[in-house]
């Protein structure tokens, strides 16, 4: 119950804050030119990225699983890799590279490369999963590729994209860091200019419910669409596809794929390496970048740390005993991770400075912060390598006397400990991605590789900001390993 109730603290803090204005100050602020043109081009950045990463990510899938496109195996490893680049530091490689692409071109360009993803890693496993034989049957009743791909593959696919374009179209709405450096303003941006710039912060807070209404409304809107799909994946033995002949488009197609791949990830490498190299020239703050790795480092595992085990009770929980009761606090627990960033950095700011002062700037508030955006993160990881561990265990340690706790300690843990580490690595990932309640909610005189680098971005100092973005991709890389060996032992353990 106290984890679901710190999950809520956001939404309920904000509802106050905003109804200390009043209704006609509330009505004055969302009925104005201003809010109006933000949800203009908010909803029209999320469109354009949405549409386009669900374009690149089903296509590269399709190359990858169904084609005989030259250096398939290559492109299926490397196309999930810009998921590792936080899209602040992508926004900084491209506009430190290209200025001229500030605003609208830079925004959907940036955020579409940072997220096809998204769409992709489902759909890639759907087409792996799905029947080949629907399509040799539209093939040998006459249908050309292009008609049986329209027709039939992506209908098999469409409830995978359609779940990875509403991950796409949510992170799109949520971002702050690279709409921030490319300096193209949606609300994310104008809710901290106006977090920043008035003593007021009731506009602040009518405009957060805003997008936690329109966060929403994609959500529900994703959920009616999907319902009415007839797509049907075979539940039959799975078969290898044989490939389809490309003919004279292999080249040109493995040709598009690449250069996706040199846009997504190659290209802010290269970028990061050659600021980092043009910045060494001008000396390197050897001592800010060691205490930015270990503020990052140390902040992260406090929130790893406490998502994970703030997720154990409610994994549990919701593992071993179904009824309402368990899945009403799970779902409570998952009520922060549909809110922004942004959005959960301001209600925790009024929290802390209306009732904790004393946590006000303080690690604990952000590690808060960092509790209510990823907690279902580790609430999924433990609740299905529980679920995934046999009871028999457990009924034999009670049956021989174990006391409830002791057989949580010896068996149950013990069991899903792999799962568990994997969601804890996976918090720990994000956490060192995390950008604006790092921003607001940073200990007073502490500064992570993400804050360092979006105030050295924010001057325009590209060489000074590179070292923290290398650093930064370098140090994600260590959970990552983490994750890649815990997938490994789950294999291990399935065979």
């Amino acid at each position: 119950m106290v984890v679901a109730l710190i999950a809520l603290i956001p939404i309920g803090y904000l509802v106050v804050r905003a109804a200390e204005a009043g209704p006609g100050r509330i009505v004055a602020i969302l009925a104005r030119q201003r809010t109006v043109e933000l949800v203009g081009r908010s909803l029209l950045l999320v469109t354009l990225v949405t549409a386009l990463s669900v374009v690149i990510g089903v296509g590269l899938a399709f190359l990858a699983a169904r084609t005989d496109v030259p250096g398939r195996r290559v492109l299926a490893a490397l196309a999930p890799l810009p998921l590792a680049i936080p899209s602040y530091v992508a926004a900084f490689a491209w506009i430190s590279a290209l200025p001229q692409i500030a605003g609208l071109t830079g925004a959907v360009l940036v955020l579409t490369l940072c997220c096809y993803p998204y769409v992709y890693l489902p759909v890639l496993a759907a087409l792996r999963r799905a029947d080949p034989g629907l399509d040799e049957v539209a093939r040998s009743l006459g249908r050309t590729p292009w008609q049986t791909f329209r027709e039939v593959t992506l209908r098999q696919v469409r409830p995978s994209a359609a779940a990875g374009g509403l991950l796409v179209a949510l992170y799109t709405l949520s971002d702050f860091g690279a709409v921030s450096i490319l300096r193209y303003d949606v609300f994310t941006r104008v809710i901290y200019t106006a977090y920043r710039s008035s003593f007021d912060r009731s506009t602040a807070a009518v405009l957060s419910l805003l997008l936690v209404a329109l966060t929403v409304a994609i959500s529900v809107g994703e959920s009616r669409v999907r319902r009415r799909d007839v797509a049907r994946i075979g539940a039959g033995v799975a078969r290898q596809p044989e490939p389809l002949r490309l003919g004279p488009l292999r080249l040109p197609m493995a040709g598009g794929a690449g250069v996706v791949v040199v846009l997504a990830l190659g290209f802010p490498i290269a970028s990061l390496l050659y600021w980092f190299t043009t910045g060494l020239s001008a000396g390197l703050d050897a001592g800010r970048l060691g205490a930015g790795i270990a503020a990052t480092a140390w902040l992260s595992l406090l929130g790893a740390v406490a998502c994970t085990l703030g997720a154990v009770p409610v994994g549990i929980l919701a593992a071993r005993h179904r009824g309402r009761f368990a899945t009403v606090i799970e779902q409570v627990t998952y009520a922060g991770h549909a809110l922004p960033g942004i959005v959960v950095a301001l209600a925790l700011v009024f929290l802390g400075v209306r009732v904790v002062p004393w946590a006000y700037q303080e690690a604990p508030l952000l590690v808060l912060a960092y509790v209510v955006l990823f907690l279902p993160t580790a609430v999924g990881s433990v609740r299905s390598s529980v679920a995934q561990s046999s009871v028999r265990g457990e009924e034999v340690a009670r049956s021989l006397g174990a006391a409830p706790g002791e057989v949580l300690r010896r068996v149950t843990l013990p069991l899903a400990a792999p799962g568990i580490s994997a969601g804890a690595a996976l918090v720990l990932l994000t956490c060192m991605k995390e950008l604006p309640a790092t921003l607001l909610l940073r200990p007073t005189g502490t500064d992570t590789l993400a804050t360092s680098l979006w105030t050295q971005t924010g001057v325009g100092a590209y060489g000074a900001a590179a070292p923290y973005g290398l650093a930064l991709v370098v140090l994600a890389v260590l959970p990552t390993i983490w994750l890649m060996r815990a997938s490994a032992h789950d294999r291990g353990s399935e065979s």
